[in-house]
């Protein structure tokens, strides 16, 4: 199950984690399918295209931090991220990779949470305990986080399975380490249901 409430997946990733030119480039390559989508499944199609060709760019780890292979670092954004289930979100997956995050979040009917604002502290309180945890290797005028966030709608039940394997065989994929498979830096959680 999973309308009637909204679900979203998340993309946040560290702050540097993508070339300038390639990501301007990926940018006016959406705004241009968006423009030429004359169909509510080509708008959508445009949107899948972005959140795939930014996702690669991501992996490719060509330029940028890669601070949350730092297992403290994976956990306290872990610990974080199911901490919004507190706030009346809930959180059905996500995987924490090297440089950047993908989450599953569904804000309940009836529940007036605002995303935005919940990412905005989200962002915060990872970013000052992370500068705790790294002393000193995160300059002090350097963000930890990019500013704002990557969000594609989840549709039905269907697509969120689809998701949800996809977050699953992320780190394999990646050929990450062992640990990159398991607990803090991938979650699974139990079916959302209204």
């Amino acid at each position: 199950m999973l309308p009637p409430g909204e679900t979203m997946l998340l993309t946040l990733r560290l702050a540097g984690s993508v070339p300038q030119k390639a990501a301007r480039e990926l940018h006016a390559q959406h705004i241009a399918a968006k423009q030429a989508a004359a169909s509510a499944e080509a708008h959508r199609r445009a949107e899948k295209q972005f959140f795939a060709g930014f996702d690669a760019l991501l992996d490719a780890r060509t330029v940028g931090p890669d601070y949350l292979t730092k297992e403290k670092l994976a956990e306290m954004v872990a610990g974080e991220l199911l901490m919004l289930e507190e706030q009346g979100l809930r959180v059905p997956c996500f995987v924490v990779l090297p440089n950047h995050l993908h989450a599953v979040l569904h804000l309940p009917l009836g529940q007036s949470v605002s995303l935005y604002k919940t990412v905005e502290l989200l962002h915060q309180r990872t970013a000052a305990q992370a500068r705790r945890l790294l002393r000193g290797q995160l300059p002090p005028e350097a963000d930890f986080w990019q500013t704002g966030f990557h969000e594609l709608p989840v549709l039905d039940a269907v697509e969120l399975d689809r998701i949800r394997q996809y977050l699953l065989g992320h780190p394999q994929r990646l050929a990450l380490p062992e640990r990159f498979h398991d607990w803090p830096y991938v979650f699974i959680g139990d079916e959302v249901q209204e």
